[in-house]
């Protein structure tokens, strides 16, 4: 159940005018009122004339009226309760029961106060009414409204589980703001997938991801397409940016702005500030000798990289010390510089992760000492190497963080359950589902490859890799032949001892980690380990091993592979035919 409070300055009638109406797209149906302060206020019913209309809101108004020119300037408190989809119906009677609960809750008509607030309960719809109150009391005082949101959803809290609705997480008041149903319906009128307040969010969240100054910050919002504004003291110093995206206008022509601490609070400027004070170091780094002589890119040196911090900030939330805050938020502008540089078999998934796991890095825990350098420093090598490939080296890279950082996510989902964090909870979790549909698309063929390694490698090998994995996992696979479920790490123990490494101590590290006990695919958490930890290529190669594909080419006959191209012939002269193809 979510209730949405606003407030205005107008007098009761236009808005009883709106609930009574048809609605902006002709979906109010059958208008009634359901409760009232009194009981017996004038129901005007559907379509009512406006006179109907202007006698309920006279009588609504009667205390602003009263106080003349000592009326407050905000007199309208609206509220809007609506059942989650899928919720059962309520019927009239529940619907008054909730109502006269919510303005009880919120300080609007404290039980038993007979000179409150007056308000009626309008129903129009089968899912949800609205509360439309006026905020000068009967006895002319003001209405005592502190923290009335927080306490409208806390008795929500309590009506979804007394009526057996769908129960919804808590909120600490740290989430980001909501479109408003005006911005949804202007984004459905102008053909829009998603509001400009969510596209902006994103944006801004994607500019900050790395950057090491205030002034790179503000070129990568420009360079990102949008309008910005800088607001300055009179001193010259900057005090805050609005944002607008081009071709948003208002009524009157003009950009609609919005300052970053309306898109959410952890992007305005002075939040924003606090990051780039732990800023990495400028300039996007490049990979050193060694990565250059392997052949590996620079977006899946970053990857790589990205992995292993990454991994770390998992091993900081499994400390369960309040430090982790910071180490989200850090992790947060990976996902997201992951999210602008991914190839598009990913990129869907990823940007839905990093729009889950953003409200999972805002919470009241403030760390005051982390060192996040790493991480933004990670994040910052992934934006200025530039998108991934997708494929090869690239791939398989991608494929390791994200393996990685499904691990992260849970992590989070524990550190902010163990703290009462529902929202943040729920919203890593999310996070982790988005994260492995990612992965499974990034590590299809990498782990196709290996698992073929660990197939064809010689059988006395292979026994022996596989009786490590046994002994070091305590796995009970057939002792008299290798387990089908080892393949790929088979083959990555055996390259991993091609290269000078002890497939055993190298397994053992690998899987010396509490975070491991969450993962759903132990081996493929563990092959990527393992790659990292030996410095093995993110994508293996291996001789004796062909593709399909390949293998179909090499071995199909001359004359069922695709014929040549027929090379250019000269032009056809006046008395001699084009030849015959």
């Amino acid at each position: 159940m979510i209730p949405k409070i606003r407030t205005g300055t107008d007098r009761a009638f236009p808005l009883i005018d709106y609930l009574f109406g048809p609605g902006k797209h002709e979906e109010h149906t059958h208008q009634h009122l359901v409760a009232s302060w009194n009981g017996f206020a004038p129901d005007p019913g559907p379509n009512p004339e406006r006179h109907q209309v202007a006698k309920l809101a006279n009588q609504l108004d009667q205390p602003v009226k009263a106080l003349g020119k000592q009326a407050p300037a905000t007199r309208i408190w609206h509220c809007s309760v609506r059942t989650a989809p899928g919720d059962r119906h309520l019927d009239d009677a529940e619907w008054a029961t909730i109502a006269r609960r919510i303005v009880q809750a919120t300080g609007i008509a404290p039980e038993g106060d007979t000179a409150a607030c007056r308000w009626v309960a309008v129903r129009h719809a089968p899912d949800h009414i609205h509360i439309a109150a006026t905020l000068v009391r009967q006895d002319g005082r003001l209405a005592g409204l502190s923290f009335d949101r927080r306490k409208a959803q806390a008795e929500a809290r309590l009506i979804e589980k007394e009526y057996g609705l769908r129960q919804l997480n808590p909120g600490d008041g740290t989430a980001a703001k909501n479109p408003t149903s005006q911005e949804h319906f202007k984004a459905e009128r102008t053909g829009r997938i998603e509001t400009p307040r969510e596209t902006l969010r994103e944006a801004v969240r994607q500019a900050v991801a790395g950057a090491a100054t205030e002034e790179e910050f503000v070129t990568r919002l420009r360079e990102a397409g949008l309008r910005v504004k800088l607001r300055h003291a009179p001193s010259g110093d900057t005090l805050g940016y609005n944002v607008a995206l081009p071709g948003d206008r208002n009524a009157r022509g003009e950009p609609i702005w919005f300052p970053g601490s309306k898109l959410a609070p952890d992007l305005s400027l002075p939040k924003i500030r606090r990051r780039l004070d732990a800023a990495p170091a400028t300039g996007a780094p490049a990979p050193d000798d060694h990565t250059a002589r392997a052949g590996r890119s620079a977006p899946a040196h970053c990857r790589r990289d990205a992995a292993g911090v990454v991994e770390r900030a998992a091993a900081v939330l499994d400390q369960d010390d309040d430090e982790a805050a910071a180490h989200l938020v850090g992790a947060g502008e990976i996902l997201d510089a992951l999210a602008q540089t991914s190839p598009a078999a990913t990129r869907a998934e990823l940007r839905e992760a990093a729009r889950a796991f953003e409200r999972a890095t805002r919470s009241h825990v403030r760390a005051e000492n982390a060192d996040i350098r790493a991480l933004r420093s990670a994040a910052r090598g992934i934006v200025h190497a530039g998108s991934a490939l997708g494929r090869g080296e690239d791939g398989g890279a991608t494929a390791m963080v994200l393996s990685t950082f499904v691990l992260v996510t849970l992590a989070a989902a524990r550190w902010h359950s163990a703290r009462g964090h529902a929202q943040q909870a729920a919203a890593s979790r999310q996070a982790a589902d988005h994260l492995r549909s990612a992965y499974q698309q990034a590590a299809a063929t990498p782990m196709r490859t290996m698992r073929e390694i660990g197939r064809v490698l010689p059988k006395g090998e292979r026994l022996r890799h596989d009786t490590t994995i046994r002994t070091v996992l305590g796995s009970t696979g057939n002792p008299k032949g290798p387990v089908p479920e080892h393949d790929a790490l088979a083959a990555v123990l055996a390259e991993a001892e091609k290269a000078g490494h002890d497939p055993k101590a190298l397994l053992e590290k690998a899987a010396d980690r509490r975070e491991l006990e969450t993962a759903r695919n132990t081996t493929d958490v563990l092959v990527w380990r393992i790659r990292r930890l030996a410095d093995l290529p993110a994508h293996p190669e291996h001789p004796h091993v062909r593709t399909a594909a390949g293998a179909r080419a090499r071995t199909a006959p001359a004359q069922a592979r695709p014929a040549q191209p027929t090379p250019p012939q000269p032009p056809a002269g006046p008395h001699r035919p084009a030849p015959r193809r």
